[in-house]
């Protein structure tokens, strides 16, 4: 028994000696094993954060593309038909033939007699007019009941 005694009191020791060292490397391997897990823990609320970012960009980009599509859209019909009628006006000016200067100088005279006919014929209408209001309140002078 008492051989039996110390040979579990040795055995105890030995064990809680190695107990000790166990601990504190495990303690140490914990820790090392606790700071890495932090580590990542911070990494991943960053690229947590980051990619929100990146995230709300792209919405903001999907955003400003569909209104440069629609905007694109409304104006390529107005931007065609501008075209349209740049083509057929080179294609007039590729019709009208070569004149000299005397073509056209006589061609800016015709040019200046029509505008000063046009001038008198507006001179003209505009004393027609003034002379028919003057005839229409005449006739309405004459033709309303006189008051008695």
């Amino acid at each position: 028994m008492a051989v039996q005694k110390i040979r579990s009191g040795l055995i105890g020791r030995f064990a809680r000696l190695i107990d000790f060292r166990i601990d504190e490397r495990t303690r140490d391997v914990i820790r090392e094993l606790n700071h890495r897990v932090n580590d990542l823990e911070h990494a991943t609320a960053d690229h947590r954060r980051r990619l929100d970012g990146a995230e709300k960009g792209l919405g903001d980009a999907q955003g400003d593309l569909r209104w440069t599509r629609a905007e694109l859209d409304r104006i390529i019909p107005h931007i065609a038909a501008q075209e349209a009628q740049l083509e057929t006006l080179r294609e007039s000016l590729v019709l009208v033939p070569r004149a000299d200067s005397a073509e056209t100088a006589e061609a800016r005279s015709l040019i200046e007699e029509i505008q000063r006919q046009h001038a008198q014929i507006r001179i003209r209408l505009a004393g027609i007019a003034r002379y028919e209001d003057r005839l229409r309140r005449l006739e309405e002078d004459h033709l309303a009941p006189s008051p008695q």
